[in-house]
């Protein structure tokens, strides 16, 4: 009898061991995960009786596709990072997560612990917040200053003009050319281009409506960007295809670029990295010299799934992490992208780091760099975007009217 008891002692040990076991899921990146990792190894000292067991996102075509098939299938993690705008808004149309704003104050007080209060608010996703951001990745151009020195210049074109200026002295057809203004044809290279300029000539002005469901783009703003990309193509200072690494190679005096290719560039090109000169996007003429830029933010966060039993658990351990500055500075020192935090560029805690003038730009830029629009059809739209503005602009094939015009109305069909 004494041995059954022991037995059945044990047997309880054994299932009380976790009050709560958690899955999440991480970003396929190995410097994410690194962190991660070390987050949930700290978190047992504090919470010993809840495990987080860390996994990557499952290999597919894409992370969202990975999510949806598990949530279909009923394997979904309790919560998962990785998310963009878009994507949580779809989650949230099919009811897969759930509101942080269930927390009530608890996560009132991160937000403000976190600096983050303007960050948030430009993810709300039908008056709520679903989605808690991680990072902000602004969209800033780099500029070859040896060559514009060498063509008399000590600072990097700012307005549209300018960009014209040193385009036509730099250009040679055939041979190499003022910018690369557009990314490339993918849904998601809308982001580093168009939607990029619109948001640095509206002073962040959504280019969809997610109320209304409408594209709004075509305005006084974007027929200024418009423009901007048709009037490089038909001046020949830039082209459809630039050849690799162009920027590196000279090919190109600017580019659009994010953080993530900071590292790679100076162990790479190092010689050029020496050079560079780091500007927001270029922005309309008459636009008021001392006002600040805003530009795209390429920016993922966390999300709860509404099918855990354990949000609550889940949201203690976002909050334990969010809360200490320590974490965001670890998360800098592994994975060299700003956390959203507006203090960045202020907060003594940082300081450090700010030393790394590329790191500076961008940390100074985050409070300025606005996410994509909240809505459902993200890839369809940027698709429609893609074959009915940017294409045609690139091509010559529409002026800058009939292109905006078109892909409003193509773009509305699909979000009515």
């Amino acid at each position: 009898m004494k041995r059954v008891l022991i037995c059945l002692t044990l047997v309880a040990i054994t299932l009380s061991a976790f009050a709560a076991k958690l899955l999440f899921w991480v970003a396929p990146n190995a410097l994410q995960e690194a962190f991660w990792k070390s987050m949930v190894a700290e978190y047992k000292n504090v919470k010993p009786d809840v495990e987080i067991v860390v996994e990557v996102i499952p290999a597919a075509a894409s992370s969202e596709e990975a999510i949806l098939t598990a949530l279909a299938a009923g394997r979904a993690p309790d919560f998962s990072e990785n998310i963009f705008i878009g994507f949580a808004a779809q989650l949230v149309d099919i009811g897969a997560i759930i509101p942080f704003d269930e927390f009530g104050q608890d996560f009132w007080k991160l937000v403000e612990i976190r600096k983050m209060r303007n960050i948030v608010e430009s993810w709300k996703i039908n008056g709520k917040h679903y989605v808690f951001p991680i990072y902000s990745n602004p969209m800033l151009f780099w500029w070859r200053g040896d060559l514009l020195k060498e063509l008399g210049y000590s600072k990097p074109p700012r307005t549209y003009s300018e960009v014209y200026e040193v385009s036509r002295k730099f250009t040679i057809p055939n041979e190499r050319y003022g910018a690369q203004v557009i990314a490339g044809r993918n849904w998601w290279d809308r982001w580093f281009d168009f939607i990029m300029y619109y948001y640095a000539a509206s002073n962040g002005k959504q280019y969809i409506d997610p109320v209304k469901r409408r594209a709004v783009y075509n305005d006084e703003y974007g027929m200024k960007v418009t423009t901007f990309i048709y009037e490089m193509f038909k001046n020949n200072y830039t082209a459809v295809d630039l050849g690799s690494n162009p920027f590196y190679m000279g090919t190109v005096l600017g580019k659009v670029t994010g953080p993530w290719e900071i590292n790679w560039a100076l162990e790479t090109f190092p010689k050029v990295m020496e050079h560079v000169w780091i500007s927001p996007p270029p922005v309309p003429d008459g636009f008021p010299e001392n006002a600040p830029v805003y530009t795209f933010a390429d920016t993922k966060g966390l999300v709860i799934y509404s099918h855990s039993k354990y949000k609550k658990e889940a949201f203690e351990f976002i909050s334990w992490v969010f809360s200490r500055v320590e974490s965001d500075k670890k998360w800098i020192e592994i994975t060299k992208m700003p956390p959203a935090r507006e203090d960045l560029a202020t907060n003594p805690a940082f300081e450090e780091y700010m030393k790394d003038r590329f790191f500076k730009a961008y940390a100074e830029a985050v409070a300025y760099a606005v996410p994509p629009a909240p809505i459902d059809k993200t890839i369809d739209v940027q698709m429609a975007m893609t074959n009915y503005l940017i294409e045609p602009l690139m091509h010559l094939k529409s002026d800058p009217k009939e292109a905006i015009d078109k892909s409003v109305k193509e773009i509305n069909k699909i979000l009515f």
